[in-house]
């Protein structure tokens, strides 16, 4: 599992543009799908927090608290741009930040709530995609014009059901590639 800052070490202009797109509203601002007990989805909406040393989220009590508490797998999904289509989505799992000078710096930098019922949560990314719809991307080599321009990547340490039980040998250590959409 992938910290945001390996993430972004890896693929720095991928992981600019789901933080821009996270970021557009200035503070962070996104939809966390989490897993229900009964393993159905569960959506809400959700302010981000991405830092040079990772990716965060204050978490209040509630349905999606308990949900990371219990099973740690989420999706992070950005709000629609209002001049665009371009979209911005990270999974992984969260894991609660336990240490206390760690938790203290990011809600005073974050300007957290001190009175709310809130733990702080690290989001791991396993799999990262960005979506360009933009104009601009009809230059890019093997994008048809007026197609998006999907960028995906994958980290290949991460737990997956359709991965095959054993990693290769010569697989490099992260998985990034352009895919090609069609239109539905």
């Amino acid at each position: 599992m992938a910290s945001w800052s390996d993430f972004a070490a890896d693929e720095p202009r991928l992981a600019d543009g789901i933080r821009v797109l996270l970021q557009q509203y200035g503070p962070g601002f996104g939809y966390l799908a989490t897993v229900r007990a009964d393993g159905g989805p569960r959506v809400h909406p959700v302010s981000p927090v991405i830092t040079d040393e990772g990716l965060f989220c204050f978490i209040i009590d509630s349905p999606k608290r308990r949900d990371l508490e219990r099973d740690g797998r989420y999706a992070l999904h950005s709000f629609p741009p209002e001049e665009s289509d371009d979209e911005a989505y990270v999974a992984g799992h969260a894991r609660p930040v336990t240490d206390p000078l760690r938790v203290a710096q990011l809600a005073r930098s974050a300007r957290a709530e001190p009175q709310a019922d809130w733990r702080l949560f690290e989001f791991t990314v396993d799999v990262a995609m960005l979506t360009r719809r933009e104009q601009q991307v009809t230059g890019v080599p093997g994008v048809a014009p007026g197609r998006p321009a999907v960028r995906v990547w994958l980290d290949p340490h991460a737990p997956s059901a359709a991965a095959p039980l054993s990693v290769p040998q010569t697989r490099p250590t992260r998985l990034s590639r352009d895919v090609q959409c069609t239109a539905a």
